[in-house]
C-alpha cells in the first residue's frame, strides 16, 4: 500500500505466549534434561526429557509429546536413554496460546525473546467477526489526497479497521513507532486522547482495530534476534498505549527476501522470515486468543510462488517470489484472515495454468481460488502449500480508481464474491475449492479514500456480504 494516490493495502501480525521456556542443553553425561510440558513452548536446540529418554526440538513447539513426534520428519530428535535426577518441569503459561502450527519453521532463533511476558494493560477481549465481515485501511498516520478520517467518524459497517501504519525507525531495528498525523499535515486531525476514546467506542461496538505494520514506505527486516526481540517490545507499547485488538501485517517491497538455498517454505532458513514468525508467535501467546492478526501481501509473495519460489534451485529469479508462504503456513493456526492485495499486480498463472490479469471478476476468483483450494509451491508436486480455512480467507480491491491500480466496479467484485461462496456465476473460470460458503469477506485500501468517493464500497459491499448469510 502507498501513501500517494495511488495505494496498496497493508497487513498485520500477531501472536505469542506468556512464557518462552529454554531447557538445558544436553551433555555428555547423558543425564535427563528437564521433565517435557505440554504447556510450555521449546524453540530450535532446547532439550526436554521423557519417559526416560532426552529429545532436542528441530523447530518452534508446543504441546507436541517427544514420544509421539520423534520420527524421521517430526518436530523432536530422540537423543536416546537418560540418567540421573529429572529437573522439574517448569509451570504452563498463565495465558492462553493458540495450537502450534501442523509444520513448524526448522530453523527458529535458539534464544527466547527478551521480552518481557507480563500481561497486557489492555486485555483483548475474546470476540467473533460477522460472518462476512468489511475490511479497510484507515490512514491516520499520514496525509494524502483522500483527507484525513476521525476514528470516531469511522462508520460502523467496518468491521476491521487496520491503522496505516506502524513503521520501523529503520529498516532492520524492528523498533516500530506509530503516531498521529500532524495537525500541518492533517487539517482536522484529532487529538491522542479523542483517538484512543474513538478506538475504545469502536471495540465496545464489536469492531476490531489494528495496528498495520509496514506499508510501502515502512520496510521491515528482521534480521537478527535483537530486531525480533525489539519488534515485540515496541508492538506491544503500541498495542497497550492505543487498546489495539492485534496487528495487521503488510510487509512490502524489500522486507522479506529469501535467502539462496532456502527451498521449502515448510522449514524456512532465512532470519528475516524466522524472526518474524517467531515475533507474531510471542505477540499471540502475550495477549491471548483474543488478539486478531491479519495479513495483507501482494499476489507476488503469494500466488506468485505457484512458479517460482525464491531464486529456484538454479537462481534467475527474483527471491522475493513467494516469501510470504513460509510466514503464512508457520502461522495457518493463528492467522484471523489473510486478505491478498488484487490490486498493483501484475500479470499471476491461476491453477488453470493460465495468466490472470486486473481488471474484473476473473482475477479475484482465480487468485482467492488458490488459497481455497491450496497449491504445489514451484510446481513441485510433492511440495504443496495446503489450503487455509474458509472463514481465514478475503481479498482486497481498491475503493477506488485513485485508491490504486486494478480498480474494478461493484458488480464486479460482488460476481467474484458470488462464484467463490456459491460456485455460480464464475464466467470461465472452473473453481478448484467448490463452494465456500464460510469465505470471510473484503478488505480494501481504504477508508479515507472510499469517503472522498462518497463511500462506493462500503454502501455496495456492507449490505451484500450481510445478503449472503
Amino acid at each position: 500500500m502507498r501513501r500517494s494516490p495511488i495505494l496498496a493495502a497493508a497487513a498485520a501480525l500477531v501472536v505469542a505466549c506468556s512464557t518462552i521456556y529454554v531447557a538445558t542443553t544436553a551433555n555428555a553425561a547423558v543425564a535427563c534434561a528437564a521433565a517435557w510440558s505440554a504447556g510450555s513452548v521449546y524453540v530450535k536446540d532446547n532439550v526436554v526429557s521423557k519417559g526416560g529418554s532426552n529429545y532436542t526440538a528441530k523447530w518452534w513447539t508446543q504441546g507436541e509429546d517427544p514420544v509421539l513426534k520423534s520420527g524421521q520428519w517430526d518436530v523432536w530428535i530422540n537423543n536416546g536413554a537418560c540418567g540421573g535426577v529429572v529437573t522439574p518441569s517448569p509451570s504452563a503459561p498463565s495465558s492462553s496460546a493458540s495450537p502450534s502450527p501442523s509444520v513448524s519453521p526448522s530453523v527458529s532463533p535458539s534464544v527466547s525473546p527478551s521480552v518481557s511476558p507480563s500481561t497486557s494493560t489492555t486485555p483483548i477481549p475474546v470476540g467473533g467477526l460477522p460472518k462476512h465481515a468489511l475490511i479497510g485501511y484507515l490512514h491516520s498516520s499520514f496525509a494524502n489526497g483522500s483527507g484525513y478520517v476521525r476514528m470516531a467518524d469511522v462508520p460502523t459497517e467496518w468491521d476491521i479497521i487496520n491503522l496505516a501504519f506502524g513503521e520501523p525507525t529503520t529498516a532492520t531495528s524492528g523498533d516500530i513507532r506509530f503516531s498521529l498525523c500532524p495537525a500541518t499535515e492533517c487539517p482536522g486531525v484529532e487529538s491522542e486522547a479523542d483517538f484512543i476514546a474513538g478506538i475504545k467506542a469502536k471495540r465496545t461496538a464489536g469492531k476490531k482495530v489494528l495496528l498495520s505494520i509496514g506499508g510501502a514506505n515502512g520496510q521491515v527486516q528482521l534480521t537478527t534476534t535483537a530486531a525480533r526481540d525489539k519488534f515485540v517490545s515496541s508492538v506491544s507499547a503500541i498495542i497497550d498505549k492505543y487498546g489495539l485488538d492485534g496487528v495487521d501485517i503488510d510487509f512490502e517491497g524489500h522486507s522479506l527476501s529469501l535467502n539462496t538455498g532456502d527451498t521449502d517454505f515448510k522449514n524456512p532458513t532465512t532470519p528475516v522470515i524466522v524472526n518474524l514468525i517467531s515475533a507474531v508467535k510471542s505477540l499471540k501467546a502475550r495477549y491471548g486468543t483474543g488478539f486478531v492478526l491479519t495479513m495483507a501481501p501482494e499476489t507476488f509473495f503469494v500466488q506468485l510462488g505457484y512458479q517460482y519460489y525464491g531464486s529456484g534451485p538454479w537462481g534467475g529469479q527474483d527471491p522475493r517470489a513467494g516469501s510470504y508462504l513460509p510466514v503464512i503456513h508457520a502461522l495457518r493456526n493463528d492467522i484471523t484472515v489473510l486478505h491478498v492485495q488484487d490490486y498493483n499486480s501484475g500479470s499471476i498463472m491461476g491453477l488453470d495454468n493460465q495468466y490472470h490479469s486486473m481488471g474484473g471478476a476473473d482475477f479475484h476468483i482465480a487468485m482467492t481460488d488458490m488459497l481455497l483450494a491450496g497449491f504445489p509451491v514451484a510446481g513441485n508436486t510433492a511440495n504443496v502449500f495446503p489450503a487455509l480455512r474458509e472463514d481465514q480467507i478475503a481479498f482486497g480491491a481498491p475503493s477506488s480508481t485513485s485508491a490504486g491500480n486494478g480498480y474494478v466496479a461493484p458488480a464486479a467484485v460482488q460476481q467474484a464474491v458470488t462464484c467463490l461462496v456459491k460456485g455460480t456465476n464464475c464466467g470461465g473460470y472452473t473453481v478448484r475449492s467448490g463452494t465456500n460458503p464460510n469465505f470471510r469477506g473484503l478488505m480494501t485500501w481504504s477508508i479515507n479514500w472510499d469517503r472522498f468517493y462518497g463511500w462506493e464500497f462500503k454502501n455496495s459491499h456492507k449490505p451484500f456480504l450481510t445478503a449472503l448469510g
